[in-house]
């Protein structure tokens, strides 16, 4: 059977119709339980539920976009090479890891910062991907809002920052959502 090849821009296009729901909607859970953690539990089970909560935001999303009609595990899809450029994006997020956890060893009060910022560091090729600002968006304003409230609310960096980040989320979904995409 003939495979027909789509240029690269053909698969931009197609990859930039899609919704791209599961993906923030996974992101707002796991930073809403790292939230209610840091107002319900100690710091110590709080860290935990940092590190397993925004770890698993992709295993999250796999299973939310079962739902959003994304379906990331749909093999029927022809291949695009947006979506191994994504995937790399993710990969990138979990590397930075590397960076969190030495701060982390050494300031337990970090872990938000570090985690808030850089996680969200793989919105910037996602705009361009898609050729939208809300990637742009999302990165600049949560790396400054997380910024600023690790600075502003000491004390509370656990319970104030997952709540500034998951605001971003909810801002990020309702543009997402009303966005035209590319054409």
């Amino acid at each position: 059977m003939e495979q027909i090849t789509r240029t690269l821009e053909e698969q931009r296009k197609e990859f930039a119709s899609r919704k791209f729901l599961a993906t923030p909607i996974a992101g707002l859970i796991a930073w809403l339980l790292v939230g209610f953690s840091g107002i319900t539990m100690p710091v110590a089970i709080t860290v935990w539920v940092l590190f397993i909560a925004t770890g698993s935001i992709v295993y999250m999303a796999l299973f939310i976009s079962k739902f959003t009609g994304e379906d990331f595990l749909d093999k029927s899809k022809p291949k695009n090479e947006f979506d191994r450029l994504f995937f790399f994006t993710v990969g990138q997020a979990v590397l930075v890891y590397a960076i969190a956890i030495p701060f982390f060893i050494i300031d337990y009060s970090s872990l938000p910062l570090t985690i808030g910022i850089l996680t969200g560091l793989m919105w910037l090729p996602f705009s361009w991907m898609i050729r939208h600002w809300v990637g742009i968006f999302h990165s600049v304003v949560r790396t400054v809002v997380v910024l600023v409230v690790w600075y502003l609310f000491p004390e509370n960096r656990f319970v104030a920052i997952p709540f500034a980040i998951v605001l971003i989320y909810i801002v990020t979904i309702v543009i997402l959502t009303s966005r035209k995409a590319e054409a």
